[in-house]
């Protein structure tokens, strides 16, 4: 057969090979030939791919990533990332944020690519699919999956775009587009709207949940609360060393909406016994703050603290001894 006959067939030679340097317009037309084909595969340069935008899904460089990094330098990289082509010539990654990385700190300079015709929400539906089958994944992780994937399904289902905009609005739990994504993850509808909540968390809050430092049910009560709100718990939470339990946040949501919560309430609630906590003494900051030196970080504060305590218990020995003489 001819090459004249045989067009649908590419012979897929590396990226640097065909192009020249200097020569831009022979890389652009290179490129569109290549992508007016669907799902090609190709090698392209890591500094012409960008991120998916709002990537909801944390790429670090842990133990898992260097076991991907000597992989790659052995064998290369075996499964080609998914992009996409962007207005401008460059392209979005799709699925491959951490292939992409684990290139990068190989040292390669580009990456195979299946480049595939998507449009925003078919590549949202599958940038979360991709990573949702991983092993660990974070509370503010699915959060934001969740809320991304769920707005690309209604829009595809064809709502009107007025009523999309509110991801845990009433159009939304209940929908068919909800109930599906509960089949494919394996959660209730419930509790992928609690996740959802989540997104309404301050950064510095939500980071707490992902470190377990406050629980999931506590840290959806807290979503309800307004930024304010929960830059005041913040403040409390860091000053007294406490997170909320269930039963607080839950009186804290109901004082907020009663809009009758504000920061000395939160005190109040977050210095409150807790049944587990008996034997847990609480001092207000505010009745010693004046007797402990400015600058201190905190762990030094509770050091001087202590020694303060030790030495007034070692005066009181004194005390008692001298009484005992006389």
């Amino acid at each position: 057969m001819s090459k004249n006959k045989s067009a649908s067939k590419v012979d897929l030679k590396p990226l640097d090979e065909l192009l020249t340097k200097g020569n831009d317009q022979n890389e652009l037309s290179i490129f569109n030939t290549l992508e007016k084909q669907k799902d090609v595969t190709i090698e392209v340069p890591l500094s012409m791919i960008d991120d998916f935008p709002n990537h909801p899904f944390k790429v670090v460089n842990d133990e898992s990533m260097q076991e991907l990094v000597q992989s790659i330098k052995e064998y290369g990289l075996i499964n080609p990332a998914i992009v996409r082509k962007k207005e401008d010539g460059r392209y979005e990654l799709v699925s491959g944020h951490r292939r992409k990385m684990a290139c990068e700190l190989a040292g390669l300079t580009a990456m195979k690519v299946t480049v595939r015709e998507l449009d925003r929400d078919e590549a949202t539906i599958i940038m979360v699919d991709s990573n949702m089958q991983r092993e660990q994944i974070l509370p503010s992780e699915k959060a934001f999956a969740y809320k991304m994937r769920l707005e690309a399904m209604k829009r595809q289902a064809g709502r009107p775009k007025k009523e999309n905009s509110d991801p845990l609005g009433p159009n939304l739990i209940g929908t068919r587009s909800n109930e599906e994504l509960a089949q494919k993850t394996g959660e209730s509808a419930t509790q992928i709207k609690r996740y959802i909540r989540l997104t309404e968390l301050i950064p510095e809050i939500l980071e707490m949940v992902d470190q377990k430092q406050i629980g999931f049910q506590p840290a959806v009560e807290l979503s309800y609360l307004t930024r304010q709100e929960q830059l005041d718990l913040l403040e409390t939470m860091q000053s007294e060393e406490r997170t909320p339990s269930l039963a607080q946040a839950q009186r804290m949501k109901r004082l907020s909406a009663d809009g009758r919560l504000n920061i000395d309430v939160i005190f109040s609630i977050m210095t409150e016994e807790k049944p587990n906590e008996k034997e847990k003494i609480v001092i207000p900051r505010k009745s010693i703050e004046a007797y402990i030196p400015k600058g201190l970080s905190r762990n030094k504060e509770v050091e001087y603290v202590t020694k303060a305590l030790e030495y007034y218990q070692r005066y009181l020995q004194r005390q008692r001894e001298k009484s005992f003489e006389r």
